[in-house]
């Protein structure tokens, strides 16, 4: 039986530390965009593109890990 902890981590090439930092980084990332979304909608004149374009750099990262996570475990 697989344990429920791992089974996720592991398909993707992580053991459960590793993606719980992972994803821990992504929450505090952002938390940090939520904060700088909000000044943004005070202030729109600062923080134009900040948040939008990490959003996009995340993803990109995101789907190149995932890419090359299927490529290892094929």
């Amino acid at each position: 039986m697989n344990n429920i902890f791992t089974k996720h981590p592991n398909e993707f090439g992580y053991n459960y530390f590793q993606h719980l930092w992972g994803a821990w980084k992504y929450c505090l990332t952002l938390l940090g965009l939520l904060i700088i979304a909000l000044i943004h909608s005070i202030f729109p004149f600062i923080f134009q593109e900040t948040v939008s374009n990490k959003i996009v750099k995340m993803a990109d990262e995101h789907k190149n890990k995932m890419i090359n996570s299927s490529k290892i475990h094929q």
